[in-house]
């Protein structure tokens, strides 16, 4: 007979229902929910602590995630992540990646997720997407698909990746390591990874064409708003453009970068050749044509004053005021470089002044009117009084040029801590930690742009879900549920078995944790395959599975709240995308588990 739950364990149980639906309402910010439930649960327990605890060990357990080993290991990747970005690393699988999208958007997502399936197979899948979170960061702002509409497909395909051998996860290891002792034989490497990658080849479908249109969109705005600069582009003599016409290598630019006036004839190195286009299309315009937007001797001085002063190199936008000085000049005679020693990349003519007629030096350079928009490279210090000097105003949006003289540098560091974490050499968490020390000690990050690269809100979020975790497991809750889970099987199908024993250890997983979704659930699939006669082995497999199938809440896995901050997801955008592969993938692998193991 089922004995009633101890009031603690009601409590969890109410605490964690209560959280879920204040996330899914979203009346109130995630950030408030998962404060107001580490509150709730450090009040609780400090006035009626659990037993054999003292008060203050309650609000210990309530506060103890802001410094649990898997809140710091997301953090340490989320500054690797930003090391990798603000360097360009990923600069060059970006762009091969980019190629792909090109052919086909669908085409080049299918590929992703088949490479992020793949290597997680065999890489813890937390390394894998903390690589491919920045790269596809990079398409989305080169005009692929956005974030929102990849990270999470990606995501999922790199747990269902994981869930296809013993060493894809943590998780899996100590589900085989929990059935041995229990008495069962050692599971091989890849014994069920024929059950999961049919099972994965049942979702793909789903993740790749049904999941991305279930997501919005968080592009901040369209391609066709940004601000178009025009410019001169010098021509260097190592340049492809150098012995060709304007229309041979017109295939090779972005589409936005569009030529002005008519160019007849072979280029020659120190043209000038009058474009236009985002900024992002400029820049790749430079990459691809090897040329420069300035002078050389401009920008070979503001990269040497940088690396003197060890500060950064910005790119910002300007707005020409009615003060400037600058008004009826054009960029060659303001005297701009000398004087502040910045270098003007362009200039936007906005379109309420279209309409007037644009006036040009003798040697076909633009002049200046008030509501131009300048784009500026140069340090922060001389940007500043530039902008002071001359009457402009500076637009929100800075950005930072990658230092690429310590690209190899960031990727050796990132390469190292994936290679030694996914060979089991350290845990992630230390194989994080000193990735994340190396690239502060060497200047890939910087220490006060550390804030960039966390989210406050992945922070609480996880302090939260370590506290419920806690919670639902020492309170008994757990047990508790694994209980009530057994008495109803007798009467089930061996399929339903399974699919009751992976579907009850999902929500575990879910709401708690892997670790305390494994701990439950394997001894409780040992004493229901004893009680029915079943052979343990598909219902231990059964946990293992339901263990990785946390996609349905941004609690139930680091890499669900590393894509949070990235993707702009919702606690609701979880529920929407998560529920269904869950359902699809918990019925695939019980039938599938029946008729491998013939029950």
């Amino acid at each position: 007979m089922l004995e009633l739950p101890s009031y603690h364990a009601l409590a969890a149980m109410v605490i964690t229902v209560l959280m879920f639906v204040g996330f899914v309402r979203g009346r109130m910010s995630i950030e408030i929910v998962s404060l107001l439930t580490i509150a709730v649960i450090a009040v609780g327990l400090y006035f009626f602590p659990l037993e054999g605890t003292r008060p203050i060990d309650g609000v210990a357990l309530a506060f103890g995630g802001f410094g649990h080993y898997a809140l710091i290991t997301i953090c340490a990747l989320m500054v690797m992540g930003r090391g990798l970005v603000v360097t360009g690393a990923l600069e060059p699988a970006a762009r091969v990646l980019e190629k792909v999208f090109k052919i086909n958007l669908q085409l080049g997502l299918l590929v992703s997720l088949l490479i992020a399936l793949v290597l997680s197979m065999f890489v813890n899948n937390t390394p894998v997407l903390v690589l491919m979170i920045p790269i596809f960061a990079a398409l989305a702002s080169r005009g692929a698909l956005p974030t929102s509409k990849t990270l999470m497909p990606l995501n999922s395909a790199s747990l269902i990746g994981g869930l296809a051998t013993t060493i894809g996860t943590s998780t899996n290891i100590l589900v085989v390591s929990i059935a041995v002792d229990l008495g069962m034989r050692e599971i091989g490497v890849f014994d069920f990874t024929p059950i999961v990658l049919l099972a994965g080849l049942v979702a793909l479908p789903y993740m790749w064409l049904v999941m991305p249109r279930l997501l919005g969109n968080n592009r901040v705005e369209a391609e066709e708003n940004f601000r178009r600069f025009h410019t001169r582009l010098r021509i260097s003599g190592d340049s492809d453009l150098v012995g060709k016409n304007v229309s041979e290598i017109l295939p090779k630019l972005p589409k936005n970068i569009q030529f002005h006036g008519h160019h007849d004839g072979a280029l020659q190195a120190q043209d000038r050749l009058h474009l236009s286009g985002t900024h992002e299309g400029l820049e790749d315009a430079v990459r691809v044509l090897k040329g420069e937007l300035a002078p050389n001797w401009v920008l070979d001085r503001i990269k040497r004053n940088a690396s003197a002063k060890d500060a950064d190199i910005l790119v910002v936008e300007m707005t020409v005021t009615a003060d400037s000085r600058l008004i009826t000049r054009t960029l060659p005679s303001s005297g701009i470089a000398d004087l502040y020693g910045v270098a003007v990349l362009g200039i936007h003519r906005p379109e309420r002044l279209l309409g007037e007629r644009d006036q040009y030096s003798d040697g076909g350079d633009l002049r200046m009117s008030e509501g131009d928009v300048l784009l500026v490279m140069g340090l922060e210090s001389d940007l500043q009084g530039f902008a002071r000097a001359d009457s402009l105003l500076m637009l929100e949006g800075a950005r930072e040029l990658p230092r690429r003289s310590k690209a190899l540098l960031s990727a050796a560091i990132m390469g190292a801590a994936v290679v030694t974490a996914s060979t089991g050499f350290v845990p992630i968490a230390i194989s994080a930690l000193a990735g994340a020390i190396l690239m502060f000690v060497t200047g890939c990050v910087k220490f006060d742009r550390v804030g960039r690269a966390l989210s406050g809100q992945v922070i609480v979020l996880v302090a939260a879900s370590i506290a419920i975790g806690r919670v639902i497991d020492e309170s008994g809750a757990a047990d508790w549920l694994g209980q009530a889970l057994s008495l109803g099987l007798g009467y089930l199908p061996p399929a339903l078995v399974l699919a009751a024993i992976m579907a009850f250890v999902t929500v575990l997983t879910n709401f708690a944790s892997n670790a305390t979704a494994a701990t439950v659930g394997t001894p409780i699939a040992f004493s229901i395959a004893a009680q029915l006669g079943l052979p343990p082995e598909p219902l231990v497999l059964a946990v293992l599975f339901g263990c990785n199938l946390c996609y349905a809440t941004p609690i139930a896995y680091q890499t669900n709240m590393l894509i949070m901050a990235e993707g702009n997801y919702d606690f609701v955008d979880y529920v929407r995308t998560g529920v269904p592969l869950v359902i699809l993938m918990v019925t695939t692998l019980s039938i599938l588990l029946a008729l491998w193991y013939g029950l």
